[in-house]
């Protein structure tokens, strides 16, 4: 044990580290003996780790000691979490410190039960573990505000997860909330990845003094990027899978992944990828369990029990798994398709090896040459620790809305300057005006939530107060979810957000989900459900929208266009994919299959006499109405330039212009009219000092707006809980909100989180400079075209239909249908097809013409049995015989046919008459012919 390993502990009294012998804590971790010491001595401290290796301990050791040492009468420590299933593995992993230590250690958050919230009230236990919303609740309980002035400590875990968030901002106020009550506290954050730990620090503190200790995670990670070859194996696997030989070999890399290590962690970015790719293991019997946000709270508990009892090899899941929730060791983690960031690969990959020393290794398997090349810049940047900055949300006026009202709850009548002093402590706040917060007083007090006297400049309680409060404890908006119907088969086939369906659902657009394309037949805002139809043959069709994607960060895009830059001359004076490969590999995680693959678009480009799309050239290129701005600049930079396009051509044309946009392109369907000229033309002559107000202006009539202007509205108690009326009241609430705090919350905030205004007009005036080449081309490029391939879930299978098809058969089989014996016309039976036999026969007379009819069509009943028939009852006749012609030859092969929705004796023969070499595609006959009924169904009367 070196002097360092043992100068750690001994900042800790004799009790504590008495428990860490009996706990077997021999030597320090690395950021225990880098940060104990500052903890010890009651500074604030943002500690940045690899998550397992000892970061909970490092903090709550020097707490627990001091606690020990000065026992409190209320909350000694404040524990606070994002997760609340974090909360229950902080609690598993502290109450034996407690027990040890003679210190009461309990979880608070929204499902603890009313008699142990009672319980915390009366004898606050000396370590309370809960979210930031639960301490919001708390801050306005009289006794429990009490028990809180007794404070000494505050730890708050991924720190940077908050950071970036409102739920972070409100937090940030929360706690100087708190410090009015207790007084100064010790602050100690932690993470396991922050690309700006000054600026984190700050957040934390409030602006005060900070140290930093920080373990470089970059240099402890191992990661390799890998493009499965496709062999003869993968086609026997493809036929097993029901998919192309391609995504069986991304499927069998990971399985071999798997088999290689003992437990797995294989994250997605989607949670459709992670029921698409689990269905796979599924099919192939394997033990890998799914994990994700949307299962239920025992369905994901299940499957963390049963991967740390090693019950399970691998478990698939979303970024619920990157926030340190404990389902034990991981020796290797597997990401799917790229991370996007370098904060998130790391973050990930974190999760494995934590043993001392251990190195963290990951595989990344890529699915295409964006993706290979995005991977490789992100492993590249993690290994030398260029993090991106957590993103901050700097004055959220929402917030400021939602904090005056709990301060007034909670302290009574509160003279605005002490609201503003409290707020304005708050690191994202220090920049916001008194007359600022102000105007929101007043807004407040216009929509009843609070009293402001303005004469005497002081906020009182109204009879809306608590229930706004208690209504309002979290920034996180209250969405609707929308269901999502087969217009066919009736089925539910997934969910879309309220957000999705008010920014982009219309009739008529299409989008992905489940790995299917669907086209958009209606929208029902009532139920909440929207009703679309399948794209048969999705060639040429380009989805209207994806997915929200984690957007790629303007560095990450740049050293991808950095690295066509260095493979471009190579090519040109001819060197082959796989040269440039190997001369990538020196500098890049992968092997040499992984990169030639990935440098066969690059060499393609060439060979076409393309140019090359790099970090400092644009390729504008066209074929019809379709316009590609290949440009490396990632998602925000991207969408700020692909508005300002859009906005400022469709003022040129006189009509809307189609925008789509990815990391690497600007995609633009323009009407006829513009020429490729135009583009050129707004690109040189817009001034960059004016990107902003441009797109300011055309958000004026987006309904992205308009949805965020309905939730900022919300928390200031202008809305009631938003249910979709944006979809029918926009330009009213822009027009009634246009000149209020609100909007310049809601402007903001789509600033914020989608745009980079700062670097986009940098680009502008780089064009405009000749610094930046922008070049043009006739045609499509490869490049240009290589983002076409996301647009479709790369694990759907060729015929994704089999619960469909299910679905169907289920259906008709429980169908009613009226049975009619067209020879007697006597006989008549009301039956589900299910009961009917195989040839249908009248018990009268014998007869095997049967009409098998819709169950509510008794007039064609009382069509057939007339003795004279006027002319409607004449056709419904003469389709009852031709029902029962049918039903005669091929039996109740005919009934199932004729019992399909708006498949009629014609149809019916069309189907039965085909020739197929399965029962399956019988009934895929069906469903087409029920699908094209349901497209043309307005048409019919």
């Amino acid at each position: 044990m070196t002097d360092g390993d043992v100068a750690a502990f001994t900042h800790l009294g004799a009790t504590v580290r008495g428990a860490l012998s009996e706990r077997g804590f021999s030597t320090p971790t690395a950021p225990q003996r880098l940060a104990i010491p500052p903890l010890a001595a009651g500074q604030n401290t943002l500690v940045i780790a690899p998550t397992g290796s000892g970061k909970t301990e490092t903090a709550m050791l020097p707490v627990f000691d001091d606690l020990v040492a000065d026992p409190p009468e209320g909350f000694g420590a404040l524990y606070v979490t994002p997760l609340r299933a974090l909360n229950r593995d902080m609690r598993e992993r502290l109450e034996w410190w407690g027990e040890y230590l003679d210190l009461e250690v309990d979880v608070r958050h929204g499902d603890t039960t009313q008699y142990r919230r009672g319980k915390q009230a009366e004898n606050p236990p000396d370590v309370l573990i809960t979210t930031p919303e639960t301490l919001q609740a708390m801050l306005t309980g009289e006794r429990l505000r009490e028990a809180l002035a007794d404070v000494s400590h505050v730890v708050i875990d991924e720190v940077h997860e908050l950071a970036a968030s409102k739920r972070g901002a409100q937090l940030s106020v929360g706690l100087e909330r708190l410090r009015d009550l207790a007084g100064t506290f010790q602050r100690i954050g932690l993470s396991a990845t922050v690309g700006d730990p000054e600026a984190v620090g700050a957040f934390l503190t409030g602006g005060r003094q900070c140290v930093i200790r920080e373990i470089d995670v970059g240099g402890n990670v191992d990661v390799t990027v890998r493009t499965p070859e496709v062999t003869e194996a993968d086609d026997d696997l493809a036929g097993r899978l029901v998919t192309d030989a391609e995504t069986a070999s991304h499927v069998r890399l990971i399985r071999e992944l798997v088999e290689t290590h003992e437990s797995t962690l294989i994250f997605v970015n989607t949670r459709q990828t992670a029921e698409a790719l689990g269905s796979r293991f599924t099919e192939l019997d394997l033990p890998i369990g799914v994990h994700h946000g949307s299962l239920s709270k025992e369905a994901r508990v299940d499957v963390e029990d049963g991967f740390k009892a090693g019950e399970l090899d691998a478990l698939l899941c979303t970024s619920s798994m990157e926030l340190g929730i404990d389902v034990g060791r991981v020796d290797h983690v597997i990401q799917y398709q790229s991370p996007r960031q370098v904060a998130r690969l790391l973050q990930r990959i974190g999760r494995a090896g934590h043993r001392r020393d251990e190195v963290s290794s990951g595989t990344i398997v890529t699915t295409r040459p964006d993706d290979t090349f995005e991977a490789l810049a992100i492993a590249r940047r993690a290994r030398d620790g260029e993090v991106e900055p957590a993103g901050i949300h700097e004055g959220s006026l929402d917030v400021v809305a939602n904090q005056l009202p709990a301060m007034v709850q909670s302290r009574g009548a509160t003279p605005l300057r002490e609201a503003i002093d409290t707020i304005t402590r708050a690191y994202p706040f220090r920049d916001v005006g008194a007359e600022t917060i102000r105007e929101i007083a007043g807004e407040l007090h216009r929509n009843r939530i609070v009293w402001f006297d303005e004469a005497d400049e002081r906020l009182e309680t109204t009879g809306g107060t608590w229930q706004y409060v208690y209504s309002n404890l979290s920034m996180i908006p209250d969405e609707a979810t929308y269901e999502v119907h087969d217009i066919a088969s009736g089925s539910q086939i997934g969910t879309l957000d309220e957000r999705f369906v008010v920014n982009f659902a219309r009739p008529g657009e299409i989008f992905v989900q489940r790995g299917e394309m669907w086209r958009i037949a209606e929208i029902d805002d009532d139920e909440e459900r929207v009703k679309v139809s399948p794209i048969e043959d999705p060639a040429g069709e380009v989805p209207s929208w994806i997915g929200q994607e984690i957007p790629v960060p303007a560095a990450v895009a740049g050293e991808v266009g950095e690295i066509r830059s260095v493979a471009e001359p190579q090519f040109q004076t001819g060197a082959s994919a796989a040269a440039v490969a190997r001369e990538l590999a020196g500098r890049y995680p992968a092997d040499e299959h992984t990169l030639t693959e990935a440098c066969d678009q690059l060499e393609r480009q060439v060979d076409g006499e393309t140019p090359m799309p790099t970090a400092d050239r644009l390729v504008l290129e066209r074929q019809g109405r379709t316009i590609v701005l290949n440009a490396c600049y990632g998602h925000e930079v991207n969408e700020t330039l692909g508005r300002l396009l859009s906005s400022l051509l469709g003022q040129r044309a006189g009509s809307s212009v189609g925008l789509e946009v990815d990391p690497y392109r600007i995609e633009l369907e323009v009407p006829s009219s513009i020429a490729t000229s135009d583009v050129l033309e707004v690109i040189a002559e817009t001034d960059p000092d004016h990107v902003e107000a441009i797109i300011e202006l055309g958000l004026k009539n987006a309904d992205a707006l308009a949805f965020r202007l309905a939730q900022v509205s919300t928390k200031f108690g202008a809305l009631k809980r938003w249910q979709g009326s944006g979809r029918l009241s926009n330009d009213r609430l822009l027009a009634a909100l246009e000149d209020t705090p609100m909007y310049e919350e809601a402007v903001r905030e789509v600033f914020h989180e989608d745009l980079d205004v700062e670097r986009a007009s940098t680009v502008l005036e780089g064009i405009q400079s000749g610094e930046i080449d922008l070049v043009s081309h006739r045609g499509r490029t490869p490049i240009g075209q290589g983002g076409r391939s996301s647009s479709k879930e790369l694990l759907a299978p060729e015929n994704a239909d089999a619960s469909v098809l299910e679905t169907v058969k289920e259906r008709i089989r429980n169908d009613r249908v009226i049975l009619l014996c067209t020879h007697c016309t006597e006989w008549k039976s009301k039956t589900k097809v299910r009961r009917v036999p195989d040839q249908p026969q009248c018990p009268d007379c014998e007869s095997t013409r049967i009409a098998a009819l819709n169950p509510w069509a008794e007039e064609v009943v009382d069509a057939v049995r007339a003795n004279e028939r006027d002319e409607q009852q004449e056709r419904m006749t003469e389709r009852a015989f031709r029902a029962a012609s049918l039903v005669q030859s091929h039996g109740k092969q005919a009934v199932i046919a004729l019992a399909a929705r708006g498949v009629g004796p014609h149809n019916a023969a069309l189907i039965i008459n085909r020739l197929r070499e399965d029962e399956d595609e019988f009934y895929r006959d069906i469903l087409r012919k029920e699908r094209e009924y349901a497209r043309t169904q307005s048409f019919w009367d």
